[in-house]
């Protein structure tokens, strides 16, 4: 190529963005969206361009505290940028966007696409048709067009993924808007999990999650009560598949067939996240949810009883309509007899559109705040006290990219134990990647993390570090500029925040 061709390709480059907020649901998503538009010729925008891309997706969440006002802030920052930059898109799709459809392009004119949960797959041909038609391309789908695992995918890890086995949720509970906008369950046929599993194996992928809204209500489709369990079986005769995780199940839906599958399947890992939200019957009632404290510990004492080491994480919501200080005693009671391991806890706000929004007794914002310190410092001191407990263990880890903020300043790695606790090690002589798999004996713990200080006891090499290393290298060698034909059209873990409605999948 000579230096004017070369030249024209660079111009010829579009860049995108894509911003993800909100749960693992709309995360995996954004993977979706990354890989339909490179598939499509984009190229992603180097990190911290800060909107300073030919394209930049807003993937949004509705469940949030002040997800509006953050959304057409961010929007507002981009429309200098796009004044000054002709052929600069920018495009809306989520939870967000499903439920405000045309309010977005009328607050703020300068967004050229704006589409739903149900219709990702779109969002290359609407940009095209946003830059040949002049005008903004407003297109929500009522029911779910193609499920985003049949899209091009650009997986943020080389070796651990997501698979959604599931979209949509049948529950109604009172706090929650995302059956309104992600619609009722539809579960993917079992083979074509597997399949899709078998594959992310094939290329490196040594652990995936199981993701649903609801994910162990899969099967309700077909009427089969054990389609979930059978599934986690299933998951454990996959050969080169290590580690096998799911988010998040309901209470209600978790049923004995499970817990033996978690306990009798070596690579599903003995790591439970199940919201309980509150731990008031009176609370649970008025959220519409369909278990009672007993039933949830009982369910957490039955998983104990089976998987010893298991960490148990959840969701509370402090300070819905209605709630006693009698009503947070049993919270706290709750998780002082449930003994988390981590609780994402949240103060209660209100979600338009939802039952709870105009339900009476609404809770003043200084009650609300003062409830949820005393409920995370009391979780503090639980995750400190049952994190002491692994000091002493041998754990292998899977060595993790990107999890330990100091990790270059204290000389360690991170990775993950089994049980999907954080843990920061000594970085050993040998050479080792994100995806590599090292023994460690854990000599100190905090709330949120546990400390190997000593020297690594063994590493072990992987198909998974190996696929890390060979996306790495290809990344490094890709070209300056890719020439830009038309798009394809068809189908092709941290602290919690403060506050939200405390629906992260369920």
């Amino acid at each position: 190529m000579s230096s004017s061709d070369r030249s024209r390709a660079v111009d010829l480059t579009r860049t995108y963005e894509v911003r993800t907020y909100g749960c693992q649901m709309n995360v995996h998503d954004s993977e979706r969206l990354s890989g339909l538009l490179e598939d499509a010729g984009y190229v992603r925008a180097p990190e911290g361009s800060d909107g300073d891309a030919d394209v930049v997706v807003f993937n949004t969440c509705a469940v949030r505290e002040n997800a509006d006002n953050r959304l057409y802030g961010n929007l507002g920052r981009l429309a200098p940028m796009k004044t000054k930059r002709p052929g600069m898109q920018i495009a809306v799709g989520g939870c967000l966007a499903q439920k405000d459809r045309d309010t977005i392009v009328k607050r703020a004119p300068w967004v050229d696409v704006v589409f739903g949960t149900h219709n990702i797959g779109k969002l290359p041909v609407l940009l095209e048709r946003a830059r040949v038609q002049e005008e903004a391309q407003v297109e929500i789908a009522e029911s779910l067009e193609a499920f985003p695992s049949t899209l091009p995918t650009r997986r943020e890890s080389a070796y651990a993924a997501w698979v959604s086995i599931s979209v949509g949720c049948n529950n109604t509970c009172t706090f929650c808007i995302v059956p309104a906008l992600r619609g009722k369950e539809k579960d993917r046929r079992t083979g074509d999990i597997l399949a899709e599993i078998e594959a992310l194996v094939g290329e490196g992928v040594s652990e995936i999650t199981l993701l649903g809204q609801n994910v162990n209500a899969y099967g309700s489709d077909i009427g089969d009560r054990e389609a979930f369990s059978k599934l986690l079986r299933a998951c454990g005769k996959i050969e080169g598949l290590e580690r096998v995780r799911f988010t998040s199940p309901h209470p209600r839906d978790f049923t004995d067939d499970v817990i033996a599958a978690m306990a009798e399947t070596p690579n599903v890992m003995p790591q439970l996240h199940m919201p309980m939200q509150s731990g008031s019957d009176t609370v649970l009632k008025a959220m519409r949810r369909s278990y009672r404290q007993d039933r949830f510990l009982g369910i957490i004492d039955k998983v104990r009883a089976s998987i010893p080491h298991a960490a148990i994480t959840t969701d509370i919501i402090v300070g819905f309509p209605g709630e006693t200080e009698e009503d947070f005693e049993q919270t706290l009671h709750a998780v002082r007899e449930a003994r988390f391991a981590q609780a994402f806890t949240f103060q209660y706000s209100k979600r338009p559109g939802t039952p709870a929004a105009t339900m009476e007794g609404q809770i003043p914002k200084e009650v609300v705040q003062a409830r949820y310190e005393r409920l995370v410092a009391l979780q503090e001191e639980i995750s400190w006290d049952e994190n002491k407990k692994q000091v002493g263990r041998t754990l292998e880890l899977m060595v993790a990219e990107g999890e330990g903020r100091k990790d270059g300043a204290t000389h360690r790695l991170s990775g993950r134990a089994p049980d999907n606790r954080l843990v920061h090690f000594t970085k050993p002589d040998t050479e080792v990647r994100p995806g590599d798999v090292v023994t460690v004996e854990i000599t100190y713990a905090a709330p949120h993390h546990l400390l190997a200080e000593g020297p690594t006891l063994d590493v072990r090499r992987t198909r998974a570090g190996d696929a890390w290393e060979k996306r790495n290298t290809a990344e490094a060698a890709k070209p300056v500029g890719v020439m830009l034909g038309l798009p394809q059209i068809g189908v092709p873990e941290p602290l919690p925040v403060a506050t939200g409605s405390g629906c992260a999948l369920d």
